[in-house]
């Protein structure tokens, strides 16, 4: 299906009508595809005892072949050994904190306001280690990634950059590509959480070279809660520590056999997989998602995000409220921020319009998906303008 065919592409989400979705970057919209195989995986689960599993382990794999193509590209072709599945970026976090090495005299280096499931680790292992933890914050006229790397050209000290793609605040771009080269200079590891980026934007792992990448399943890469994926360098797959012990990361065949000394680990990632995460339902939303977003490709996705949120800016361009917008946003996603006195009657603008947004701290975040068309996104800017007199 061509992405330039908005009827089409509307028709294949579950939204209501009459709804303008803008915040797929709290949770993703829901595919109608992912929303039946939920309901398919749930009538399966009223006979357990006739789910071979055999079928059950494929299912689990698939979904972690699926996750690593869209961490790694096509020039991984679907490396599955590289992916975990884990519950949460805060889970997947705590494990990469564990796994690298942190002394006293180091400094974590992460971004002002950034999201508690890529700062609460840090903050954590900085505590038992005695390490610093410097929050880069950006001067007037600055972007994240001129203020990440000023950090890198004036700490030494600094190990371990835990960081975004794009802010989850507002779809302020960092530049990987820039960043990563610095820490690469500087023996620096990099750490990603990409929850606000991966599914909507194309990640570029074999260029960037970070240590661990994670993502929750819920936002843009339009599954369901409670099932995240954790992506982890070669090193760490033969010799990472994960953060529990279960026999689903296990040989197992021998550790259901209760032996005297614990088993070896599954091959690659698989080590670090969470007890409990391999849910039917949950794998069966995962796996229709995640296929959706492949026959898409992120790419050409990315590019069609990118003509909904540009048709929204040429609009406040067109009335003298750029400044209103994000500058570097994401293509998918970005932040209104009205002048203050104008900003509660934006918000009932938008909203009298049909549309649901998040806001916080003065910015109204926008983030649509395709079931919002640009000609949508024209018309609510329109309403910002008209509410802006």
């Amino acid at each position: 299906m061509p992405l330039s065919d908005h009827d089409a592409l509307t028709d294949l989400f579950a939204t209501p009508p009459g709804t303008l979705y803008l915040d797929s970057a709290a949770h993703g919209p829901r595919l109608c595809s992912v929303h039946s195989a939920a309901e398919a995986a749930l009538a399966d689960g009223v006979a357990p005892w006739r789910i071979d599993m055999d079928d059950w382990y494929a299912s689990i794999e698939r979904v972690r072949t699926l996750a690593a193509m869209i961490f790694e590209g096509d020039g991984f072709r679907g490396d599955g050994d590289g992916v975990a599945l884990v519950p949460s970026v805060g889970y997947a976090m705590s494990l990469a904190a564990n796994n690298l090495a942190l002394d006293a005299d180091d400094t974590v280096l992460v971004l002002e306001g950034q999201f508690p499931s890529n700062l609460l680790p840090w903050q954590q292992r900085c505590a038992q280690t005695g390490a610093g933890l410097v929050a880069v914050r950006r001067a007037p006229g600055q972007d994240w990634t001129a203020a990440v790397l000023a950090a890198l050209d004036t700490d030494p000290a600094i190990r371990i950059l835990a960081l975004p793609h794009a802010h989850w605040h507002d779809g302020a771009l960092l530049d990987l590509d820039r960043i990563s080269a610095r820490a690469q200079a500087r023996d620096a590891a990099l750490v990603l959480d990409l929850s606000q980026s991966l599914g909507a934007l194309p990640a570029d792992i074999a260029r960037w070279r970070p240590q661990f990448v994670a993502a929750v399943g819920h936002k843009w890469l339009l599954g369901s809660h409670g099932l995240a994926y954790l992506w982890a360098a070669p090193h760490w797959r033969a010799h990472g520590q994960p953060l529990e012990q279960n026999w689903f990361a296990r040989e197992h065949a021998a550790a259901m056999a209760s032996p005297s000394q614990p088993p070896p680990y599954r091959a690659g990632a698989r080590r670090f997989d969470a007890g409990g995460v391999a849910h039917a339902q949950k794998l069966a939303m995962a796996a229709a998602a995640l296929s959706q977003l492949q026959d898409w490709s992120i790419a050409a996705l990315s590019q069609a995000l990118g003509a909904r949120t540009a048709a929204f800016d040429a609009v406040l361009r067109e009335h003298g409220l750029e400044d209103w917008g994000t500058p570097g946003h994401a293509p998918h996603l970005f932040g209104l921020r009205p002048a203050a006195q104008r900003l509660d009657a934006v918000a009932r603008a938008l909203a009298d319009a049909g549309a649901v947004f998040t806001q916080r701290h003065g910015v109204l975040r926008i983030a649509p998906h395709l079931q919002v068309t640009p000609a949508q996104m024209r018309m609510l800017a329109e309403r910002v303008v008209a509410a802006a007199q």
